[in-house]
Formats: C-alpha cells, structure tokens, sequence
C-alpha cells in the first residue's frame, strides 16, 4: 500500500484537503487557521505545502495529510486512505494483489446493496401510514432526525426488498453474504422500522429493526448478522453523526440503545454512541479513542450494567482510555425516559458523570450494611478484586486509602490483601492478543523538547552543546534520534530530513516547521542561549523524574523495615537535589 500511499498524496494538496475543515489564511510560504482541536482564538494551526505537513502548535499535533484526516475524522488508516483515494480518484484495488482486488470488489458491491436498501426502506416509509404514525407520531422523531439517520420502514411482504435490490441486479447469494436476507431467502426485515447501522464515515453496513407493535412470540429488535461488513464486536452506532461533537468537547458517551442515541443527537445533545448492549470491546473503544481519550458510560444500574462497567476496567487501560459513569438522574430507566422529561436532565447527568472506580466502590457499599463487620468484610473483598485490576501503582494506593477510610481499616493490611487477590478470577471475557500502544505522554510534559530540537536543527552553531549531552535524557525514541543526531552531526543547518533521520520524516518535518514558524526570525546568539536553556530544562526535568522514582523506592524500604537500603537511597535523593537546585541557578 506504499505505492497506493503516495499516489494519493501526490494527487492532493494538502492545504486543499485540511482547508475543508479548517478556514486556512496564507502566511509566507505556510497557511495558519484556528486549530479544529481546540477553542483557540489566535491561529496557531500552521500548513505547510512545502513539507506536505501540518501543525497544531496548541494541542502539539501534527503529521501529513492521512494522520490529519485520521484525527479529524477518527479513522484508522486503511480507513483514511480509502476515503483520500476516493478524493484523489485513486483506485486502490489496482494496488491489491489478484485476491485482494476480488475481495474489495465484493466489498464495494455489498455497500452499493446496503445503500439501496436503505433508500429503499426510506421511500418505504414515506408510503405507509401506519410507520409514519409510529416513527413520528409514537416515537416523536422529527424529520431531520429521521433523514440524519436514514430511519426507514420495511414491508410486510416476505419478499419486497429482495425483489428490488434483484432488479438492480444483485444475486441471491451476493443479499445472503450482506445480512439483507432469512433463512429461506426471503427478506432479513419485515413489518419493523429500520435503522441503519453505518460506519465512522457514514457508509450503510447493516441494519437494526425494531417490531411496530410488540408481540411476545417475535423479538423486539432484529440485527444484521455477522458478515464482511459488520461486526458488532467492532462497530459503534451513531460514530459518524457524532465524531465531530466528540473531537471538539474531548469526551463520547456510551450509551446501550441505537434509540438512546437518535433521541439525545435529536435534543440537541450530539457525542452519544452506541455499541451492541453492554457488550464493550476493546475495538470500540480504539475506535472512540481516536478522537478523544474520555469516554463516559451510561449504562443500567442493574446486574448487568455493573458487571459490564467492570469487565471495561481492563479493556479501557488496555485501549487507553478514561472511563466514568453516567448515573440517569429522576429515577429513568434509559436516556430516552430521562429525555423524555427533561433533555437538561441527560445533559446534567452527562456533566456528573463519576470516575468507573469510584461509582463502583459506592455501589458496592450500597448494597451491603456498613455497619457490621460482614458488611465491611464483603465490601472489602469487592473493592479490592476492582483495585486489583488497575495497572497503576498510584491508582491502587489512592483506592486502597478510599477502601481503609470507608471501612476504617488499615491501608498497609489492605495493600497486603491486595497482594493475595487472584486477577485471574475476575476476568469476565477473553481478549484477542494486541500490541498495546505506549501510554502517551501529553503534550505540554515534552513540548519544551521539541522546541529544543526545532531552534537547533536551523542552526548548526548550536549542536556543540549536544557533544557532551546525555540523549538519553530525552522522551521517546524519535526524539532520542534526532538529539542524537545533532550531537554527531558536523554543525550544518538542516533544511530538510536528514537520511540518518529518514525513519523520523514526519517527525523532523513537524520540528522544521515548528523552527520556522517560531525561531526564523532570532539571530545567532539568541538562538544560541534558548538551546543551552532548553538543555538544562531537559536534564532538570530528567532529574526530577529519577527523584520521583527514588521516593517511592524510598517508600518500599521503608515499609518493609529494609534501612539500609533506605539510607542508601535517602543519600541518592539528597544529591539529586542538590545537582536540581544547581541547575536552576
């Protein structure tokens, strides 16, 4: 797919593609706007045509014209280039192999077949009385809501839609593989109201339908089976009507029905999703994280919910994101009841929303009487199963002192205990094997050291600094490249990514540009100073980070009673403040 990559590229200006999101004004040889990823009011979004790069010198993104749209629009990268290609009139399948071509050819037609069909299910609706008086007479959904979400209506016959999509020219076979027919060949849908299923760009992939008049013996909603284009295990409901909403406020709410949804986006109310129940899977939350690491869960309070808010706990550190809870306020069962009275009532609740661990140790204490000792004690047990399964060390001593003051217990007995509490017995579901993704560092912790390398890759003067330097010292490998680069290199400005640094391109394209925007116009000297200044922030910081490591080293050997070592480590505290103090001078 490289060759597929730069021909895309090579077709698109980049200032083209990001000006469709962002209003780009020239600035020299760059365009600046106000960064689509912030409420800024001073543009600090810079675009360089040049570099076929762009930067956001507020939130610290940046990256070609693919991670753009990965960001803006929350997508993977197959996903990005696919919707580029489109752009570009790029066929990738003239890039696949012979079998990739055949497969992304049945692809295409299934999507052509599921986008008919809901254009069908909508003329459908239009015609009967009896779906119109239940769409918007019953469920009181407006018009606009109704085309957003393209809400339709499928037949009674057994047979409408197969019929329809035949005449288009569609094999039995090609309505089987897409989901859109039974058993029997005959229509999936029949007598309900249809609610496509799309994916984060908005492309139908299935279907989900709810019965007009409940009856016992039929179920209230039917679904698009498993097939190439959906999978519930990876699909969010509502993401490409609300991603826009979730990048700009940096949180999305999961809530457990796709009606859930339609009735909060049409109170006004836009970041709600929704998965396949309460089944949350690591898959969606990636999916979510893409555009915001904040996600807030609304599900019931009853068995169910709370077992699926602790089955998230491991997939959210996994997926690295934060979760909360939602509580529904006024006693509603579902965010649709809670709309219903009130839409400031779900947006009060949305506001409200508590940290995972927290809702859950205090529904735990509801539930038993914390007065008795077998109360405490069933508490306890519950509490630290949770605290067991936080990968941080000071998450677990912050819950472990909640747990000691809720129960008036010891916190170094319950650490114990904590010790002893067999993880293996909480798992409630099996996860695929994945690469997990380096915790990211944010932005304002390492934007010093970017700065750093940005004055001094413009200016070949300033590289003797990095001779002696420890580059270690620096965050992240692509980092640790280029300081080491500059500490090996012959004191020659750089202009453009050096073959040494050809693996970090975008990266040393970013700090190019950065160097231009802020450091173009300093003389020598200046230059000069602010690099030698940087360095030391650098080794204080660094400093700083291996006392914070030595306290709590110091803080194991003292509970243990070990003093030997905690003399040892004392001394090597007391000396690394003394070389941060001299530093600062």
């Amino acid at each position: 797919m490289q060759d597929a990559k730069e021909e895309v590229r090579a077709r698109l200006n980049i200032e083209d593609v990001i000006g469709e999101y962002v209003q780009l004004k020239r600035a020299g040889r760059n365009f600046k706007g106000l960064s689509p990823f912030s409420g800024e009011k001073t543009p600090s979004f810079v675009v360089s045509p040049d570099k076929h790069i762009w930067h956001d010198f507020s939130s610290g993104r940046g990256g070609d014209v693919f991670t753009f749209i990965m960001e803006v629009e929350g997508m993977d990268f197959r996903q990005a280039l696919e919707h580029l290609a489109r752009k570009a009139g790029v066929e990738l399948a003239v890039y696949d192999d012979k079998g990739g071509k055949a497969l992304a050819e049945k692809k295409k037609r299934l999507l052509e077949a599921h986008d008919l069909a809901a254009s069908y299910y909508q003329q459908s609706l239009i015609k009967n009385p009896h779906a119109v008086e239940y769409v918007f007479g019953k469920r009181g959904l407006s018009k606009d809501i109704v085309q957003e979400f393209r809400i339709g209506y499928a037949p009674t016959t057994g047979d409408a839609l197969v019929q329809f999509l035949t005449r288009k020219g569609y094999t039995t076979r090609e309505l089987a593989e897409a989901g859109l027919t039974n058993q029997y060949g005959g229509d999936m849908f029949r007598g309900r109201m249809t609610v496509p299923l799309m994916d984060s760009v908005g492309q139908v992939i299935g279907f989900t339908a709810r019965i007009l008049v409940d009856d016992p013996k039929a179920p209230k909603y039917l679904n698009t089976p498993q097939t190439m284009l959906y999978d519930k295990s990876r699909h969010v409901f509502g993401l490409s009507q609300a991603k826009e909403t979730i990048r700009k406020a940096d949180y999305g709410v999961i809530v457990e029905g796709n009606l859930d949804v339609i009735s909060s986006h049409q109170a006004g109310i836009t970041g709600v999703v929704a998965t396949a129940g309460t089944a949350i899977t690591e898959y969606h939350l990636r999916a979510l994280r893409r555009l915001s690491g904040n996600v807030r869960l609304a599900f019931d309070g009853d068995k169910a919910g709370v077992a699926a808010t602790e089955r998230a706990i491991p997939i959210a550190q996994q997926a690295d994101v934060q979760l909360t809870i939602i509580t529904l306020l006024d006693g509603a069962k579902d965010p649709d009841e809670l709309i219903q009275k009130d839409p400031a009532l779900w947006q009060q609740a949305i506001e409200q929303a508590e940290p995972l661990v927290d809702w859950l140790l205090t529904h735990y204490a509801s539930q038993v009487d914390m007065t008795t000792a077998r109360g405490k004690s069933a508490y306890t047990a519950e509490a630290l199963r949770i605290i067991a399964l936080l990968q941080d060390p000071v998450e677990q001593e912050h819950y472990i002192k909640v747990v000691a003051q809720t129960t008036g217990g010891n916190a170094l007995n319950l650490t114990n205990l904590l010790a002893k509490v067999d993880t293996t017995q909480t798992k409630t579901m099996e996860l695929k094997p994945v690469r997990v993704e380096p915790q990211k560092t944010s932005y304002d912790a390492w934007s010093y050291q970017d700065s750093l390398l940005a004055v001094s890759l413009i200016d070949g003067a300033t590289h003797e600094l990095f001779a002696t330097f420890d580059t270690s010292m620096f965050e992240g490998e692509q980092r640790q490249a280029v300081a080491h680069y500059l500490a090996n290199s012959k004191s020659k400005a750089v202009i453009d990514t050096p073959k040494a640094l050809q693996k970090y391109d975008t990266y040393v394209k970013i700090l190019l540009l950065r160097a231009d925007a802020r450091y173009a116009d300093w003389n020598e000297q200046d230059r000069y100073f602010e690099s030698a200044r940087l360095l030391r922030q650098v080794a204080n910081e660094y400093k700083k980070k291996q006392k914070d490591l030595l306290t709590q080293q110091l803080r194991d050997a003292e509970t243990v009673g070990d003093d030997a070592k905690a003399t040892e480590v004392r001394n090597m505290i007391n000396n690394l403040i003394k070389e941060i103090q001299s530093g600062q001078r």
